[in-house]
């Protein structure tokens, strides 16, 4: 595989730009020209020249790619079933049924999704004012907000929501989960109008894994070991972290660190594994928070056959597996998605 990849990638030449997630594997990931989180790959994606972006992430982050894309650039996911669990935990038809149930009830309500959400609810953040954030700008695109509406209304992680606005000061009992299978989402109309930021009940299964009980394991069998979390972990675990940050923070507290340094890393087993084997050279020891550490299943299923098969269509002058957004929707996510890259980091 990683031959007729390499000669199928030379073919091609500047023609292709192959952008790889960190979750990948490592027998996808040593061929991407670019590797990094979602907010990372989206700016590339809106910058690069070529005429085939091959993502190989999951199928949200292919659409964002084409949403960003010049209209003659063509984005591939070389595997259709390469979804996001978070992301389907938030359907369009639901979204608008609580914001019409929001505007009968409340005022002032700003709606901000995560990249991790359908390019249909990206658009319909941008229709109606708001944006779309990453992990690493998540507080900026919450500032960004507040300065616009009284409200949040946040999709469709409800913990890096929740991470967020606590960081932000603003208290859990502030705060309400909309369950869109319950009437009115669960919610009293008294708690949803004393609420700041109105939470989707939606989560990362990677993510949701970490308890806090695997942090005070760490406590106990590894003294000084720095604990180092993604804010889509539940609350009460980054509370017990050292350090919450998105992947590319994550990283970046691992290089900066001294030699010697130890952490337990609370993020996708895949990116755990390839930093333990990056910084142990330099007498850094990287382990997963969870000795049972969860992969991304779905990022997972993208492999070197599905690489290698997409690569030689293109060759052969086939597009395979490409992935469109609609005009309508393509124009209002764009919105979303530009106003998110204005905002800093």
């Amino acid at each position: 595989m990683d031959t007729r990849i390499a000669a199928a990638r030379e073919r091609l030449g500047s023609d292709v730009v192959m952008l790889g997630h960190h979750y990948q594997r490592d027998e996808v990931i040593r061929f991407a020209d670019y590797t990094g989180d979602s907010y990372k790959l989206s700016k590339i994606a809106s910058e690069t020249k070529a005429k085939y972006m091959v993502f190989c992430g999951v199928h949200f982050m292919a659409e964002t790619a084409d949403v960003l894309g010049q209209e003659w650039q063509q984005v591939i996911l070389p595997d259709l079933n390469a979804g996001c669990s978070m992301a389907d935990m938030a359907e369009i038809g639901q979204v608008e049924d609580c914001w019409d149930s929001l505007e009968r009830q409340v005022t002032g309500v700003v709606p901000v999704t995560y990249m991790n959400s359908a390019a249909a609810i990206k658009a319909f953040c941008g229709e109606h004012g708001g944006l779309v954030c990453t992990s690493s700008n998540a507080r900026a695109a919450f500032d960004w907000a507040f300065k616009r509406g009284e409200k949040i209304l946040f999709l469709p992680d409800q913990h890096l929501g929740r991470n967020t606005a606590f960081g932000m000061g603003i208290g859990v009992g502030e705060m309400v989960v909309w369950d869109p299978y319950q009437i009115n989402g669960g919610v009293s109309p008294d708690r949803l109008k004393a609420a700041k930021v109105i939470l989707w009940k939606g989560h990362c299964s990677v993510h949701q894994r970490f308890l806090p009980e695997h942090v005070d394991r760490v406590r106990r069998e590894e003294p000084g070991m720095q604990v180092i979390v993604h804010p889509e972990c539940r609350w009460e675990v980054c509370q017990k972290a050292d350090t919450v940050g998105s992947t590319e923070k994550i990283i970046e507290a691992i290089e900066r660190a001294p030699a010697g340094t130890n952490f337990a890393v609370g993020t996708e087993i895949h990116l755990v594994n390839r930093l333990a084997k990056r910084f142990a050279p330099l007498g850094k020891r990287v382990i997963t928070l969870d000795d049972s550490g969860c992969l991304c299943t779905t990022m997972y299923r993208i492999s070197p056959q599905h690489l290698a098969w997409a690569l030689e269509n293109l060759v052969e002058g086939r597009v395979v597996n490409r992935i469109t957004v609609a005009a309508d929707v393509k124009h209002w996510a764009r919105v979303a998605l530009e106003r998110m890259l204005e905002v800093k980091a």
